[in-house]
């Protein structure tokens, strides 16, 4: 059978771990043909840097899509994130209306914030048309923060104290159970992982991991990349975010044993070949 292929429509940072320079190395090691759509070349991620170049890529958008689609190009996947502006999360919509098809999965990581705020450059028009972007998914793995925001809510009403209350905010971001959902960031006593609600089963499950000591930027990005990767594997939802935590939080605690700088992000290839041996 010849690899699954999935369009990535991030941004590309030329050095620090994160978006494009993670998701590609991540799918390819799990047989996925990664297929980069940029949204904008930086020199340097914004977390810990200053002074990083950025080239808007907006106005290449509608004309990749245009000649992916002249070519005859189709897609078993289609995997979104970080956006720069309503225009690109447009465009993005216009993408996955051009390429889905029957059985095409299309996993949107609604990245707008962290830690209770939303980022600096995400105004409120911006996080409406995320959540609109969301609509089309038929995956969304938003983070507690991320959550608030699509639901309108306050941070600090969005509690993930208990199995029940992260139950309860996963199948509240699935649109009366029309998509599923991976709601990342819930933490308990020496472990973090996420609440899986599949729309499929109609059921949610949570899944954990050791949490290493330490924050390191791309977390996120390597585990919707190892989680798509691994429902490109015709895995369960549940046993694919299970690998994706685990894979991540082996990551981590391995960046934190080389005392690699945070900015720096997770040193995760010298551990790629294990994605292929990971249950």
């Amino acid at each position: 059978m010849p690899a699954p292929r999935a369009a990535a429509i991030h941004d590309l940072s030329g050095f620090g771990r994160c978006s494009l320079t993670i998701v590609i190395p991540a799918l390819s090691a799990m047989g996925v043909q990664c297929c980069p759509l940029p949204t904008a070349y930086l020199s340097t991620h914004t977390g810990g840097f200053t002074g990083n170049t950025f080239l808007d890529m907006t106005d290449q958008m509608a004309p990749v899509t245009r000649h992916w689609q002249d070519c005859g190009v189709a897609f078993d996947a289609i995997y979104t994130g970080f956006m720069g502006s309503r225009d690109q999360m447009d465009l993005t919509a216009d993408f996955i209306r051009t390429f889905r098809r029957p059985g095409c999965l299309v996993v949107v990581d609604p990245v707008m914030g962290d830690h209770g705020r939303a980022y600096r450059t995400y105004t409120p028009e911006m996080c409406r048309a995320m959540s609109r972007l969301t609509e089309s998914a038929g995956l969304i793995t938003p983070n507690r923060t991320e959550a608030a925001l699509l639901l309108e809510r306050d941070y600090d009403s969005v509690r993930l104290d208990t199995p029940e209350d992260c139950r309860r905010w996963a199948e509240a971001l699935s649109l009366d159970g029309r998509r599923s959902v991976v709601l990342t960031g819930i933490n308990g006593d020496g472990v973090t992982g996420a609440a899986c609600f599949d729309h499929t089963a109609g059921k949610t499950h949570l899944v954990y991991a050791p949490l290493a000591p330490g924050q390191f930027h791309g977390t996120g990005d390597l585990f919707a990349s190892v989680l798509t990767g691994a429902l490109l594997q015709k895995r369960s939802l549940r046993d694919a975010a299970q690998t994706a935590a685990d894979f991540t939080s082996l990551c981590a605690a391995h960046t934190g044993k080389e005392n690699i700088p945070s900015r720096e992000g997770l040193d995760f290839e010298p551990l790629l070949w294990r994605l292929q041996k990971m249950p």
